[in-house]
């Protein structure tokens, strides 16, 4: 259940820019502005989404992730509110960039998921997040044909809002540094609903492990820049990091090429995201499963027993070989399929389908 709420949780973060490509034209229109604009706020809401993982990831690494989620949580709510409510570009530019602060739920996989399962827990999390290119870009075709963008605005806010109490409620704390392996019991703003009534009668003989001490801290976002001079690292962000952008170039422009070239309207912009998204939710499983298949498959060439009781300790563990060992097919079925989706865009005699 951990698992879930987190994936779910990350599912916002997608579902912010996927559920506003279908409202991009009338955005500008009611605002008075051009799309040109309209679409440099996908471009703020990308570049703090590139930069709050540095702050957000390590302040949850050291004080926990469930503070964390209830604060960027009731970011999210606050702007979508504000978002729904507004009437200026200025305003739509700077609460776009306060929507993307959703970026715990890796942390979370790390915490509770041994490695050789952490591959279908990334699937499960990667299921959700690729659920937003189908679902996203279809609500927001209905809810801006129908309701009128600012719907999609008061349906974030709903989402976020009924998530938000959820996570204070019943969310746990699972970062190591605060509960360690689960034998330290959470003090404060960690502790969940449960963890209070359960405190209240759980008998005083019960030993429970002593909360760490921890000092003040400041989050340090350039701590995280030492990665990349990491050669294996560097490498792997920036082949990540080639692909997202070319799939953020191809979902942002897509709507508005798809109403230019074939005449559509909102709703009909909104479905041209379903193969995309269910390609995603397809890929996002089996990529799961081949993960978890590729390391037990390099554990077995090393004789590397990994039914031992769960752990992180991957030092004598070739890692890089068993993440790396299925990754050319999907590799280059992603190019092939990019470079024959631009050469369908040049063909006027090429059909929508």
């Amino acid at each position: 259940m951990i698992s879930f709420a987190a994936s779910f949780a990350a599912m916002f973060s997608g579902l912010s820019s996927f559920i506003y490509y279908p409202a991009i034209s009338p955005i500008a229109a009611d605002i008075h502005t051009s799309v040109q604009l309209v679409n440099l706020t996908i471009t703020s809401y990308l570049i703090v989404s590139g930069i709050v993982p540095s702050i957000v990831g390590d302040l949850a690494d050291r004080t926990g992730r469930r503070p964390l989620y209830i604060v960027t949580f009731a970011i999210y709510f606050a702007a979508n509110v504000g978002l729904a409510l507004q009437e200026s570009y200025a305003t739509l530019f700077l609460l776009r960039m306060l929507q993307s602060t959703i970026t715990l739920a890796y942390g979370v996989i790390a915490d509770i998921a041994p490695p050789a399962e952490r591959g279908s827990y990334v699937g499960l999390l990667m299921g959700f997040t690729n659920t937003a290119p189908s679902l996203g870009p279809v609500l927001g075709g209905v809810i801006a044909q129908k309701l009128g963008w600012r719907w999609i605005f008061w349906l974030l806010a709903i989402l976020s809002g009924s998530q938000l109490l959820g996570m204070i409620l019943f969310f746990p704390e699972t970062a190591k540094t605060v509960v360690g392996n689960g034998s330290i019991s959470p003090q404060g703003i960690h502790r969940t609903v449960r963890d209070c009534s359960r405190s209240q009668t759980t008998s005083a003989a019960t030993h429970t492990s002593p909360p760490p001490k921890r000092s003040n801290y400041w989050p340090n976002p350039l701590a995280c820049l030492s990665i990349i001079l990491n050669k294996q690292s560097a490498l792997t962000m920036l082949v990540g990091g080639i692909f997202y952008t070319v799939f953020g170039c191809l979902a942002a422009s897509l709507s508005t090429i798809c109403i230019k070239l074939y005449n559509l309207n909102y709703l009909q912009a909104g479905l041209v995201y379903l193969p995309a998204g269910v390609g995603g939710i397809l890929a996002a499983y089996s990529t799961g499963k081949l993960l978890d298949r590729d390391y037990r498959k390099t554990a077995e060439k090393y004789n590397i027993d990994i039914g031992r009781p769960p752990g992180d300790d991957l030092s004598s563990f070739p890692i890089e070989e068993a993440r790396l060992r299925s990754f050319w097919y999907p590799g280059v079925i992603s190019v092939v399929a990019v470079v024959g989706y631009g050469w369908t865009l040049q063909r006027t005699d090429v059909g929508l389908s």
